[in-house]
This record gives C-alpha cells, structure tokens and sequence, in this order.
C-alpha cells in the first residue's frame, strides 16, 4: 500500500497528461519520508487513473470536468503524517492541472481512507527488490 486511484472525466483526457499525473504522484508518496525512513513502501506504491465516459457535474449545463483522487493506506500512520502526505500531494495535483483550471471548468478533490490490515489480502513479490536498497 497505498493504492491511488484518479477519476477523470474523459473531456478532459486528451489534456490531463496522464501518464505525467501518475508519475508525479508516485514521485510524491516515494519522497514522504520520517527521518530516513520511508512512510509507504516503494514496492506497495500503485496508481491508477480511470478515465470516466459516464457523469454529470452540476445542473449539466456547462462543459465542466472534475479530477478526484482516493488515496487508500494501511492502517499505523499518524494524522500528522497523512496530513502532510496528504497535503503535498494534492499540491502536485493542484500544479499538474493549473493550466486546465485557469481556462474551464474543473473541480479538484482528494481524500484518503486509512483501514485495517485484517480485511486485506496481498501476494507481492516487489518489496523484496526495494529492501535491497
């Protein structure tokens, strides 16, 4: 973990730089750091982004668009350090499509859901390549 999923509606697609968001998203989980110590593991770090051929923002009547992102970690992190992640990378969010936002309509939102190990279940065989580091 963390898994983090973007909903793009598709009138924006062409424009979103996709693979660019993803990157410097993954760029931003990787950084948050405790002293030396990595707050999400590398190996567990996944994103995704779904582009979306069926909404409505509104009443409908504008070309408007929205991005939102769910950012979904195991459970042991302090609010303090969700907030922190949290806010950085909806930072990067925010950045990446500035020029997007300064021109239509579009809504950026966020949110991040922590939950317990117990009701996950993972076979992983990358964390092993990052230990190594």
């Amino acid at each position: 973990m963390p898994h983090l999923v973007f909903e793009i509606t598709d009138n924006i697609a062409a424009q979103a730089d996709i693979d660019g968001l993803l990157k410097k998203a993954n760029d931003c989980l990787i950084a948050q750091r405790i002293d030396e110590t990595a707050v999400f593991p590398i190996g567990g770090i996944r994103a995704r982004a779904l582009v979306l051929n069926h909404y409505r923002v509104a009443d409908g009547a504008e070309d408007d668009a929205f991005v939102h992102a769910t950012l979904k970690v195991g459970a042991g992190r302090t609010a303090a350090v969700l907030k922190k992640a949290g806010d950085e990378l909806f930072a990067v969010i925010k950045e990446h499509f500035a020029a997007l936002y300064a021109t239509r309509g579009l809504a950026l939102s966020m949110e991040i859901f922590q939950f317990d190990e117990a009701g996950t279940w993972k076979h992983n065989n990358i964390h092993p390549r990052y230990k190594k580091v």
